[in-house]
């Protein structure tokens, strides 16, 4: 404390980190960026481990061996849903209350703002099942959620034909404590959303659903089944949910241990774990699947049914089995048998799990990267931006130096006018929520005067008004009428400076790897762009490293890890659908990522885009 109360070493200190600011910098930005891939090296994870006590102190023998009983009844569902053309009600209905369940259904209703021309849908009506098992020795105030999707085509049914043997077999045992829920719902995160809110009385999205009859405890965990094929290799688990949620990290270890135990081939993100951590391959092996975590998290999507749940505090994941060709080959009745395993041992929780982690990164499913040893790659950039902050500070407080009569006097910085830093940052934002409301807004007049489709004229509104943000700095200099100064833009971009990290950390709290994504890109220029700088080679590199151009290389960075690499062009369709996707997921689901973008960081970016152009 003393350094910074003794005013000749606060001196000294602000004089030494103005003097080193910008070496000071490059070695923070590489600093990070060296941080953040080193997480992947095996030495400097942590291996996971089992917190709560009350799902590692009792063993789970597995017994379930109705396996070809699901199997069969998984084809009789197939032929009732194609009978029906959607999902078989009345079927589902009666297979339930004959395992002894009590059935209910939820009808419900959704109108997109614009089709999804991904699924090929707009008006969406559909109806959930779900059965309830009572827990027989326990007051039924807690339950436990088992779901499968019912999709089109012939995928999934599997998983129902699993979910309804589950529900016979565990309708025999006695050791139950938790109500178990059974639910098949249609139109996947549609349906899943409809229920949850019917479950819990609330309305958040405009959602029209049937109030739910049958109601159980507080839900305490949640698991989704997805099986892609008849023929599953490997079980692949899914984590991420909506705005960048996870689950508890002993759900994730609770997989993996009855994986490991039942000597099941398990995946996170698709990959395989490796064992030769200390060679290069491995190396990149764990790197490519932290990356691919990464991005997934930052997109705020949720990647299953699961992700939807995690916004009333439950614990869910949805487990995913996957047809890769391999030799090996996993039946019905195991994976039965690992379904009953985490049942069971969420059977025995006392309380909501709480005890691990839920701000975590997965470079393999038995290691796990922490908040702490994460966070500090985002804190070094963020200390770029209040170094240069610090920087302009001490410039704008400093007197001026001018010369009369061969004599230097000091002259005090005149204060730049109001206006000349407040309309930049008033038209910024005004661009911002015209990108977030127009688009929509505007489809219907789109498609009246252009040859396109209501999800084109969106997508095609946002980039638009998007471009048209880019002659921020001529509307601004008009209405400046000839105010701006030297001191203006450096008050400015002070302002930038500190809104731009203050921006980023939030984000960084609630999404790390979105928070994280934004700086790697943003950090750089903004801390470095001036006036005075080439206005061609400035003006080319702020667009390179702008938000849209961002999502840009993270759709090839994606395909490429996920090995189906794209050509330009079918990379800038899969562009304008990630576009379209994060404006309906914020309409559906509430995702924040598209409001996040829309309303603030390209606010923040045009701020500065209007620091380059300054007059």
């Amino acid at each position: 404390m003393g350094l910074l109360s003794d005013p000749n070493r606060r001196k000294a200190l602000t004089n030494l980190l103005t003097r080193l600011n910008t070496p000071i910098c490059v070695v923070c930005y590489l600093a990070a960026i060296v941080w953040f891939m080193g997480l992947a090296f095996e030495p400097f994870t942590l291996r996971t481990y089992m917190s709560e006590n009350a799902m590692g102190s009792t063993m789970v023998e597995e017994r379930f061996s109705a396996g070809e009983r699901a199997l069969a009844a998984a084809k009789e569902f197939d032929a009732h849903k194609r009978k029906a053309d959607g999902m078989p009600v009345e079927w589902l209905v009666k297979a339930m209350q004959a395992r002894g369940l009590e059935v209910f259904t939820q009808s419900f209703s959704r109108k997109l703002p614009f089709p999804d021309e991904n699924k090929e849908r707009y008006m969406v009506r559909g109806t959930n099942v779900y059965g309830i098992l009572r827990a027989p020795r326990a007051p039924r105030t807690e339950a436990l959620v088992i779901s499968a999707p019912c999709t089109p085509g012939s995928t999934n049914n599997q998983a129902v034909g699993i979910l309804l043997g589950l529900a016979q077999y565990f309708r025999n045992q006695v050791y139950w404590a938790k109500d178990i829920i059974f639910l098949v719902n249609e139109h996947d995160l549609i349906g899943m959303q409809a229920w949850l809110e019917g479950y819990h009385h609330t309305n958040i999205t405009g959602m029209e659903y049937s109030p739910l009859q049958g109601r159980a405890g507080s839900i305490q965990a949640a698991l989704s089944l997805e099986l892609s094929s008849d023929v599953i290799t490997s079980l692949d688990l899914v984590l991420e949910g909506l705005n960048g949620q996870l689950p508890n990290l002993d759900l994730a270890n609770l997989f993996y241990a009855f994986c490991q135990k039942l000597s099941v081939l398990c995946t996170i993100q698709g990959k395989l774990q490796r064992n030769d951590w200390d060679s290069a391959e491995g190396y990149t092996h764990a790197a490519q699947t932290m990356m691919l975590m990464v991005l997934k998290q930052a997109s705020g999507r949720s990647w299953g049914d699961h992700g939807l749940f995690l916004r009333y505090h439950i614990e869910a994941a949805s487990i995913r089995g996957i047809n890769s060709f391999r030799h090996y080959k996993m039946d019905a009745t195991t994976i039965g048998r690992l379904l009953e395993g985490m049942v069971r041992k969420l059977n025995n929780l006392l309380e909501r799990l709480h005890q691990s982690y839920f701000f975590y990164l997965l470079p393999s499913l038995s290691r796990f990267v922490s908040i702490g040893y994460y966070m500090p790659a985002f804190g070094l950039l963020a200390v770029i931006l209040l170094l240069r902050a610090l920087d302009l500070w001490v410039h704008l407080g400093a007197p001026a130096l001018s010369e009369a009569d061969g004599v230097s006097e000091a002259e005090q910085p005149s204060s730049p006018g109001v206006l000349s830093v407040l309309t930049p940052v008033v038209i910024s934002h005004l661009t911002g929520v015209a990108l977030y409301l127009l688009p929509v807004y505007l489809q219907e007049i789109a498609v009246e005067h252009f040859p396109v489709s209501e999800t084109e004229a969106v997508v095609l509104t946002a980039l638009a008004i998007y471009t048209a943000g880019l002659a921020l700095p001529h509307n601004t200099q008009r209405l400046l009428s000839g105010e701006g100064t030297e001191q203006g833009w450096k008050v400015l971009k002070l302002t930038s400076l500190l809104y731009l990290a203050v921006l980023l950390g939030c984000t960084a709290l609630i999404n790390f790897s979105l928070g994280f994504i934004l700086a790697v890109t943003l950090v750089p220029i903004t801390a470095s762009i001036t006036p005075h700088m080439l206005k061609s080679v400035s003006a080319l590199a702020m667009m390179l490293l702008s938000p849209a151009f961002t999502i840009f290389y993270c759709v090839f960075i994606y395909q490429e890890l996920m090995e189906a690499p794209v050509s330009l062009s079918e990379g800038f369709t899969i562009f304008l659908s990630v576009i379209s996707q994060g404006i309906l997921d914020h309409a559906l689901y509430g995702s924040l990522v598209y409001p996040l973008l829309a309303l603030f960081v390209y606010p923040c970016w045009l701020m500065f885009w209007n620091i380059l152009f300054w007059k």
